[in-house]
This record gives structure tokens, sequence and C-alpha cells, in this order.
């Protein structure tokens, strides 16, 4: 593409096929790359910025979307791993996804590497516009690697192996230099992912607005009305409640979260006061692997040459404290916390590696240290721990706002994934890594069931997936796992499908509601089956109203209540959550629940963003999501170091529940500048809630 031309994608109202010809008439200087009418209406436009710029007053183009920012969604690794985990072990059947049509978007795809080249078909380019999706090299902009790590787990088929390495990869690259992209690219992906025919897309990417009917979302729901299944990373802003982002809030995506595989982790320990600091070592920082003690020293001593330096988190950046440490003499260095909990730091830096360990720990334990440590010599040993099978921390958690879905539906590995990249293999983690762990699956579920729907196919999935347990009683909560680990052999056998399997109640708003959820069972087995609900343990201010036993034809689906009466009153306000258990023979099907009392601690409002209009070089356009009705938000800028209110940036009183948009001029931006922006929700029952972000004004 010519260096002087730009590209773009636009929203356009009415038919993009009859604008496209008006352009062609009337601005032929423009490039019509591509129209889009199956998820979106659209039109890929590509010129000079100065001819783009004439464009603004042409009435069919619709009030523009702020460019949204995506990014993918993956984590550098934080422990040192006793044993990577290969794609290929997920695979317990004969299956390798042969003649299923994979569509990954993401940043492209290294098609070039050995081990994708064989699989390879065909893709698109939604950034440059143009049919060659290669991830971005270094003379575009910061290089990409994470499309080639996504498809290797999915279809890799040379040295490494992936899930299907028999899938046929088609690539659309949506996110450009440095993983980033925009809504619109996001969701022409989709359409030219179903427009050549996709059976499954993979979709690796997100942004922190968790709402249901975000544009993305919209567009995922509609590429599964159309018959192709949809599978999207959770996202990487656990452990907290709420923290989904779309487009894995859409109500038909297949929603995944992480699971962590057992590790052996470091951890420092004090013999005489039996204390015990856990470690998260920072991207870009060697093993911790000790096999000895070593004194413990405040980096800000004279002497911590051969120790492990001990500093706190600041407005140093952690690679200079790491730099200091290691310039110093130090064996390693410990940065502690500022503020409540453990935090996950970086000190990459490709030019001037560091060469020592570098750990975050606790503010607590920083403070432990720091008041064992004066005037005493103290030496700590390095221990290791072997974890178990859990959820990652990082993996977001659900719910859904505004509808109250449950999310994720399932989990699949995400720690430690060793797959291809630009040049070789390397081991990643993230909701990113797990997402192509179910696409594969599901090609090969495809392949075994050429004929079933998208609801059979993803209702096996879930319904056969296995709970994980915190200790041998007690399950990771609902939104937190969905239905549990997937399981390709048993759910390409599986007797039973359940196709809606978890069962959001929604919000209860009165003093006491009945709601009825209809569960879809389909016998999949060649004789009936019968099945029985376990009675759910009496809990104040629950009922339950279950059929307690009933039989399925061989080969027949059938609707069944569960009906759920909740008095609000005898209940705490808040999420409440649990599992029914439904049997057949001698399976068990652990169904999750959830509902909300009232309110509950979700944000109301998040997706604060702004950005110049395109075609304008004077208006800016911004967008809010929020939950809740409200009457007003205001936007205040404060200064981000001392704190101190600057002013009013943004007043709006005509706002509604779901995305809010509007335009600014220039001359209302005021001083450029980093600022602390704080965003308060008038609500309508007279609450006040805020949130803040940080935002930059060029």
């Amino acid at each position: 593409m010519d260096d002087k031309t730009a590209s773009v994608i636009i929203e356009v109202e009415g038919d993009p096929s009859e604008h496209k010809k008006y352009l062609e008439v009337y601005h032929p200087y423009i490039k019509v790359i591509e129209t889009y009418e199956t998820l979106f209406n659209g039109i890929a436009l590509q010129a000079t910025p100065k001819r783009l710029e004439k464009m603004e007053s042409l009435e069919f183009i619709k009030a523009i979307h702020p460019v949204t920012t995506y990014q993918t969604q993956y984590e550098p690794l934080k422990e040192n791993a006793e044993n990577a985990v290969i794609p290929a072990s997920l695979n317990d059947t004969k299956y390798t996804g042969e003649g299923v049509q994979v569509a990954v978007v993401d940043t492209g795809i290294d098609y070039e590497h050995p081990d994708l080249a064989s699989n390879y078909v065909a893709g698109f380019d939604l950034v440059d516009l143009d049919d060659d999706p290669m991830e971005t090299i270094q003379s575009q902009g910061m290089p990409t690697l994470h499309g080639t790590h996504v498809a290797g787990i999915i279809a890799a088929n040379g040295e490494l192996k992936g899930v299907a390495p028999q899938a046929d990869l088609y690539a659309y690259r949506a996110l450009g230099p440095g993983g980033r992209g925009t809504s619109v690219q996001v969701i022409a992906a989709l359409e030219q992912a179903v427009d050549d025919g996709a059976d499954i897309i993979n979709l690796s990417l997100g942004n922190t607005v968790n709402g249901p009917d975000f544009p993305t979302s919209v567009a995922v729901n509609r590429a599964v009305e159309l018959g192709v299944a949809v599978v999207i990373a959770n996202g990487n802003n656990g452990p907290g409640n709420w923290t989904v982002g779309s487009p894995a809030t859409a109500k038909n995506a297949l929603s995944v979260g992480a699971s962590a595989n057992p590790q052996t982790v470091p951890y420092l320990y004090e013999t005489l006061e039996d204390k015990k600091i856990k470690l998260s070592q920072m991207a870009g920082s060697i093993p911790w692997n000790f096999t000895t003690d070593y004194q413990i020293a405040p980096l800000t001593s004279k002497d911590v040459k051969g120790k492990i330096a001990v500093t706190q988190r600041g407005k140093i950046p952690f690679y200079k404290k790491a730099k200091m440490a290691e310039d110093a003499g130090a064996i390693a260095v410990l940065i502690s916390n500022n503020e409540t909990g453990i935090f996950q730091g970086s000190v990459q830096n490709v030019e001037k590696p560091v060469q020592i360990p570098v750990a975050a720990i606790s503010k607590q334990d920083g403070e432990w240290l720091e008041k064992y440590t004066t005037n005493k010599t103290v030496y700590m040993e390095t221990q290791y721990e072997k974890t178990k099978q859990a959820i990652a921390d990082f993996s977001s958690r659900g719910p859904v706002t505004v509808n109250w879905d449950l999310k994720p539906e399932v989990i699949a590995p995400g720690t430690n994934i060793l797959s291809t990249v630009p040049g070789g293999y390397q081991e990643l983690q993230g909701t990113s890594m797990a997402a192509p762990h179910v696409t594969g699956a599901m090609a090969l579920l495809k392949e075994a069931h050429p004929d079933w729907t998208i609801e059979q196919l993803t209702g096996a999935l879930k319904t056969t997936a296995s709970r994980i347990n915190i200790n041998q009683s007690l399950p990771f909560d609902p939104n937190v796992q969905g239905m549990g680990k997937i399981q390709p052999q048993k759910a390409i056998h599986t007797p039973t499908i359940i196709h809606n399997p978890l069962l959001s109640f929604e919000k209860v708003k009165d003093y006491k509601e009945t709601k009825t959820i209809e569960l879809t069972i389909e016998n999949n087995s060649k004789q009936a089956q019968a099945y029985a609900f376990t009675i759910p343990k009496q809990q104040k201010g629950l009922s339950w109203k279950l059929p307690q036993t009933f039989t399925i034809p061989k080969g027949e689906t059938k609707k069944v209540p569960v009906e759920l009466s909740i008095n609000s009153t005898l209940l705490k306000k808040g999420l409440h959550q649990g599992w029914l258990t439904l049997t057949q023979d001698d399976e068990n099907y652990h169904l999750p629940y959830l509902f909300v009392n009232g309110t509950a601690d979700y944000p109301k409002a998040m997706g604060f963003d702004f950005s110049l209009k395109p075609f304008s070089d004077d208006q800016f356009v911004y967008q809010l999501y929020i939950t809740d009705p409200a009457k007003r938000v205001d936007v205040k800028l404060y200064n981000p170091e001392t704190l101190i209110f600057d002013r009013l940036f943004l007043q709006k009183d005509d706002v509604s529940v779901g995305m809010n948009e509007g335009y600014l001029k220039e001359s209302d931006l005021g001083k450029p500048g980093k600022y602390l922006a704080v965003i308060t929700v008038h609500l309508e029952n007279g609450g006040l809630e805020s949130y803040q972000t940080v935002i930059y004004i060029q």
C-alpha cells in the first residue's frame, strides 16, 4: 500500500452498495475496497487523508463510534512453570479437525511458519485493507506475534501439534501494530469470516466494557444466528467479579476463562518467625530459582551486593528500580506494593534486559520485611510449592451487567501454553490462549458430527465440562468457571446435550418474585433415558420447584421447567450463585445458576473514552457505558500527581442504560496533558457511583 494513503472502515446509513456506486462516480480518487452488509452496514475506503476529510459532509455516513481499542488477551509469564502445556495434549480423540474451516480474527498470522504453512488457506487484512494478513513486522510499527500463537494452539501441524492439526486456517488481521484495533475493524473481520464460509471463529481479544449490547457483541450474536460458532476469550482483568469485557459478553458467544495448570512456584521463608512471603515474578524477569538462603537488605542501604534488595513501588519505573539493584550488585530484587494486595508488574526491556530475578510482593509483606530487618541481619531461603489445578487469577469473572448472563461458559488451559510465534515457539498465558483450545475442540466436534447445529456442538462441550474444585468439597463459583474445564472426548460421545445449562435468573427487583427457565435437554443416545434433579439444600429466601424425575425418548428433545421463587427481604443484596445437580444413571451434571438481589457491586459506568472523529480535525466523539438508570453523568479532571481538581470536562443529562455517545469540539477539551478523570453517575434512585480512569488530551 502507498505510504501516502490511509485506510478506514466506516458505518453508513442505507445500502452500502449504492454508496459505493456514488463514491465511484463523484469521488473517484477514493477507492472502495469492500462493502459490508451481513453483520453491519459499512464500507472500507482507501485514499489520501486529505481526500478522506471530504467524506465528513456526506449525509449517508452514520454517527461514527469513537475508536474503541481492542487488545489481545494475553499476559507475559510471571511464574517459572515446571512444564509447558502442549496444545495437542487436550485432544484425547481420534479426530483432527479435518475439513473444518476455522477463522482467526487477531493480529494476523505468520502463515510462512513451518508448522502453519500447510494449514493456512487464505485471509484478509482489515488494517491495511489487502489480502495479506501477515503479522505486523518491525518496519510497520510494534511487531506482533499473538495471532500466530493463537493459530498454533488451534491447528499447528509440524514439530508442534495444535488441538485440531488438520483444520483449515483462515486469518483476518483486525489488530495492527502492538495488537490494537477498533470495533469496526473487528466487526468487519467477523463479517469477512462469515462471508468466507467459516465454521468457527476465534476471537482472542476484547475491551473492558462489561455490557451485552456493545457493537461487537451485537455482531457476534448475529454471526451465531447465521450459523457460525464464535469462541471468545473472557478477558484478563480478574480476579474480581464483573470483569468480563466485550465481545465475550455477547449472549450467543462461547466465552472462555483460563485454568492454571499445576506449577512449581517459589516463595521466601524465614524459619524463626515461620514467615512465608508469596512472590509474583514480573514480566521480563529471569526465573527465580535459588537453592540457598540470602540476606535481605533495603535497596537504599549502602551495601546490597550478593543480597536480595527490597524496595517499594513508587514513581520510579520497575525496570529502573531493578537496574539500580542489579548495578549495585544485588542478586535479586523485591518490589513491595504501595496499596493492599499483590500486583502485576513488568521489567521488560529488549535492548538491556535485567539479568537478576525481579518479583512483586504485597504491601503487608513489604512492611513486615522493613520492620523485621531493621537493625538486624536477616537471611531468607527460597522454597517451592506445587500448585493444584485452579482458575488463573487473571481470568476475568462474570457475570455480564444489564442482562446478568453467566460468563464464562467454560474453562480451558491458559497458563504456560507453548505455541508458534514468528521465527519459532514461545510460552504465553492468558484467556487468549484458553479460547483457541476451545476453538480446536469445537473443530474436533464438528468433524465428528458434521450435521450437528451450533446449539448441539456448544451444548455438548458445555454439558460434559468438568467442574473444578478449590478443595475436595468446594467448587469455584459459577461466575469464575461456568460449566468447568472442557473434555473433547466426552463431548463427542455424550448421551445427553443440555443446550442451555448455565442458568441466569437475572435481577430480582420486587420483594418476592418467581422466575422460570426452560431447560432444553436432548437425549442423544439410542434408548430412552431417565433423569432426576437432586433436591437442593434448603436455603432461607429460596424455594425451588423442580421435576424430580422425567424420561426423554431416544433422539428426542424436551423442555424442562426450572422454577425459583425468591423472597428478596430474606436475602442480602448482591450476587447470589450456586449449583443444581441433574442425574442420569451414574452421570451428574452440575448446572450453575445465579441471580442479583436488588443491586450488586457491579460497575455502574465504564468505558469512558474519546477520540478525534474520523474525517474531522476539530471534533471529538466520546462514549460511556451505563448499566443502571441514571439522571446525569459528570466527568471531572484532576491532576494525577497532586489530585487537585482542574476542571469539569463533561456533564451529560440525557443518559440511558447502554452505550452513550456524543461530540466535543476541540475548544471544549481544554489544556492538553495527562489527567485523572473521575466519572460520577447520579443514579435515579438517588445514589452516586464513581470510577476513575486516566485520559490523555493531545
